[in-house]
């Protein structure tokens, strides 16, 4: 009896982007800044809208990106790197607020942004381990704390697209894999 091998699989598993640590950083973002900008920014203000939604395209375009993984390499590093522009874009916003405010942005050694940049250690981590920062804190802690945040989360979405980058350049994409296992099958049959 001849056992009959199982074809290379065209569209690998793909998805799964809830145990991204930049989605979960991306996703602590987007809940803080809405909180964020419920409280401190006028709902009716352009400004509200524009950070509100380029946080909501950090997170989302690391989803689309994952779930794209499996037949377009190109789409997820595209996606993946517009998720990354937007929250560069959010960075910008939380600063101009502290600079038309008059507040002081926190360099990366003052003590408070240390406590906040080592919160992404703590166990079962989730914005209520952040939450006294954004919505109990005077606007400068807020505005700090997203852009430690921010600059977390930009960290891990840069080590995401290096790691895309090597992964494509020495695999591949789905036009690659497609043309292997036809070229595999029509040597075998």
């Amino acid at each position: 009896m001849t056992s009959k091998q199982e074809p290379p699989q065209l569209i690998p598993a793909h998805g799964g982007y809830q145990d991204l640590k930049s989605y979960q950083m991306a996703e602590l973002v987007y809940d803080g800044t809405v909180k964020f900008c419920q409280r401190l920014v006028n709902p009716r203000s352009r400004t509200h809208d524009q950070m509100v939604q380029a946080a909501r395209s950090g997170k989302q375009n690391i989803v689309e990106g994952s779930m794209a993984s499996g037949t377009s390499k190109k789409t997820e590093l595209k996606l993946v790197g517009i998720a990354r522009a937007s929250l560069e874009e959010l960075l910008q916003d939380f600063q101009d607020f502290l600079r038309l405010k008059g507040y002081s942005l926190w360099g990366k050694d003052h003590p408070l942004s240390k406590t906040v940049r080592g919160l992404c250690y703590k166990k079962d981590r989730s914005y209520a381990t952040y939450r006294t920062y954004i919505e109990n804190a005077p606007p400068e802690v807020a505005a700090n704390t997203m852009i430690c945040l921010i600059h977390q989360t930009n960290y891990l979405l840069d080590q995401q697209l290096r790691a895309l980058e090597k992964e494509f350049l020495e695999g591949g994409g789905f036009t690659e894999r497609l043309y292997r296992t036809r070229s595999q099958a029509r040597r075998k049959g």
